[in-house]
């Protein structure tokens, strides 16, 4: 039974328990990690600190790449989540600390070859304290290698429907349900307070060098189509807002909700489109 809400996303309200949605959700993360490994140029030998390390996408992979003389630290907020990581990761090379990104306590000072996050800053308001703090861990010629979805990209570019339907026919359901997750969207939201180049600022702020920043924006890309409505409606966009089933039960009346199906499983099958922008960032702490 998780215990909280990182946890919880992560191992269950991310795909609602649906093979179907793991499984495309793996093929996107699998690509991720190996974005973000690739740009941390990982030799044998290194120590590496993947922070946020979550069910240990990032930090797994880079125990394939340090060897037998290489040594990988997780780190997260969530002790439940590190036992997950624990329970999957090679002991004798493997060493777990529960730390937030913008308060590393624990790590040493210049101790780190490399530092990987993924999906992390996102959830961070200090993100200058943050970037402060992945410098601090590094040794001279250390390297960061940081993924990050630009949220603020989507609400700019007006991309509002839900599930990246066509939701024209039922437009009034859709707008209470987007109102839902606006109300519960925490004050400041740090999913939405940056972007690319505030992660390159603050980088440069934070004494790194060498800063390199993939940056890459879909506006309305078809998607795979959504086939299990009722798998779907048990995810949650993130973790810090309700499953789509609980925004709906909160914002529709039980006629509502019925019409809200009813379109959307009459568009089973039908590709969604989606629009997004990502960022991949590395430097080096000279």
């Amino acid at each position: 039974m998780t215990t909280d809400r990182w946890a919880s996303w992560l191992l269950r309200r991310r795909d609602g328990g649906s093979a179907e949605l793991r499984e495309r959700f793996a093929a996107e993360l699998i690509a991720i990690r190996d974005g973000v490994l690739d740009r941390a140029a990982i030799a044998r030998g290194d120590v590496v600190l993947d922070v946020g390390t979550g069910t240990g996408l990032i930090g797994l992979g880079a125990l394939d790449l340090v060897g037998r003389a290489g040594r990988v630290v997780f780190s997260d907020v969530s002790a439940e989540l590190l036992e997950e990581c624990r329970r999957l990761a090679d002991p004798e090379r493997s060493a777990f600390v529960v730390a937030a990104a913008d308060d590393l306590a624990g790590i040493a000072d210049v101790s780190m070859d490399v530092v990987t996050t993924r999906s992390v800053l996102i959830y961070v308001t200090r993100k200058r304290e943050a970037f402060a703090e992945l410098f601090r861990v590094l040794r001279p010629g250390g390297r960061l290698s940081i993924f990050e979805p630009i949220n603020g990209f989507t609400v700019r570019a007006g991309a509002g429907d839900l599930f990246g339907l066509d939701l024209t026919g039922v437009a009034d359901l859709a707008a209470k349900v987007r109102a839902r997750y606006a109300a519960s969207a925490p004050d400041g939201d740090p999913m939405l307070d940056f972007d690319e180049r505030d992660l390159l600022r603050w980088a440069r702020e934070a004494g790194f060098t060498r800063v390199s920043l993939d940056y890459r924006a879909e506006i309305d890309v078809p998607g795979p189509p959504v086939m299990d409505w009722a798998a779907l409606k048990r995810t949650a966009p993130n973790p810090l807002v309700p499953t789509y089933a609980e925004a709906i039960e909160a914002a529709l009346t039980p006629a509502e909700r019925e019409r809200l199906d009813a379109h959307v499983e009459s568009l089973a099958g039908t590709p969604t489109r989606h629009t997004m922008a990502t960022a991949y960032l590395s430097a080096v702490r000279p």
